[in-house]
């Protein structure tokens, strides 16, 4: 019998308080707040179809801890976590660029890195075959000194160090297809040869001035950072091509132990907070691509760390489509936006995404090969 999915999910997730907001921007006299983007709707409705499609009955969960000081240190400054536990404390307040707290937020963040730990402890002892971790907040654009796009600690870069250091994993590979770039994860990696890092994201969506095609990688670091800035508009077929002929062959030379997904669902056609025009079918095609690339080299092991994703409708169905592909299962429950959406003009391939993706290719053959 093969080994189940694991699932990271807790009601404190839901509780962090990002605030009021206006879009993206919440600065303006004249935008009039409402609900913050980065609200526990989506997440919330995303397992709320788990449990009502009967999928989270065949997942194992994977109870979260807190993470400790240290660990959190991996990549964060001790002054950035005294000033998120002060905030926090002091009920809330700023703690970088479009990165709000509220009250309790230090601890619920703390759940929520530990949560990606956990997961990476599951994964690599073999209890189960790959993860998916649905925290609240996000982290793949937290940078050492400040949280950054809604983010507070870089869960994803605090998981992989806990893999490095406590299980001696070497080589470890991010495949990162939120809509915007992972600038957080970028940072923290752009010089360490044992860590790839890949970004397929809207080109100068958020941040602008990041996720450039030139930036390779630094040092002895050299050709380990893949970004792969797809313009405005692209779907299922940019998304499909780029992974097939730049993403996947990266992975396959880098040739990791364990690969993670930063797995936000915002470049749907359906969000708020994007311009991609991505369906459950693609996140479900994308997922398989990874997943097989991952049974050559890293042994099945994956996991799945929940960034952003911003339609409170349609979340829920890519999440659903990613959870289903890395289960192996297929439930009842159908996609009722999917046909209208893939009927869309320019789904398919287009020669500007394609010339984008061309270079993307050659840069990933530069990737240093693995053992």
């Amino acid at each position: 019998m093969s080994k189940p999915t694991g699932l990271v999910a807790h009601e404190r997730y839901f509780w962090h308080d990002a605030g009021s907001g206006a879009g993206f921007s919440s600065v303006n006299p004249y935008a009039q707040p409402d609900r913050h983007p980065e609200s526990p709707d989506s997440k919330r409705r995303l397992l709320a179809l788990l449990e009502v499609s009967g999928l989270a009955d065949q997942l194992t969960r994977i109870t979260p801890r807190l993470a400790l000081r240290h660990e959190l240190e991996y990549f964060h400054t001790p002054l950035y976590v005294e000033l998120v536990e002060r905030l926090s404390a002091a009920g809330g307040g700023s703690v970088g660029d479009s990165a709000t707290i509220g009250p309790g937020s230090y601890d619920i963040a703390r759940l929520s890195a530990g949560g990606c730990i956990a997961a990476v402890d599951a994964v690599v002892a073999g209890h189960v075959a790959n993860a998916y971790a649905l925290v609240r907040p996000p982290g793949h654009h937290a940078e050492p000194d400040q949280g950054r796009g809604y983010c507070v600690f870089g869960n994803l870069v605090i998981a992989i160090r806990h893999a490095q250091r406590v299980h001696g994993i070497d080589r470890i590979a991010v495949v990162d297809w939120d809509v915007h770039h992972g600038n957080g994860t970028e940072l923290a990696f752009l010089e360490d040869p044992s860590v790839l890092t890949i970004s397929v994201h809207q080109d100068r969506c958020y941040p602008v001035d990041a996720g450039g095609i030139d930036e390779t990688g630094r040092g002895a670091g050299a050709h380990t950072n893949l970004n792969i800035p797809l313009p405005a508009g692209s779907g299922h077929g940019a998304y499909v091509d780029a992974f097939e002929r730049a993403v996947i062959p990266a992975l396959l030379r880098f040739r990791p132990e364990l690969i993670v997904i930063a797995s936000g669902l915002d470049a749907s056609a359906m969000d708020p907070l994007g311009r991609m025009m991505c369906t459950s079918a693609t996140y479900r095609a994308l997922t398989r691509q990874v997943l097989a690339a991952a049974a050559v080299s890293a042994a099945g092991r994956v996991l799945a760390t929940h960034e952003g994703g911003y339609s409170n409708a349609y979340v829920p169905f890519c999440g659903l489509a990613v959870i289903e592909t890395l289960a192996g299962l297929r439930t009842d429950a159908t996609d009722p936006y999917l046909e209208e959406l893939m009927q869309m003009a320019g789904q398919d391939l287009q020669p500007h995404q394609r010339a984008v993706v061309d270079l993307a290719a050659a840069l990933a053959a530069r990737v240093p090969a693995g053992r």
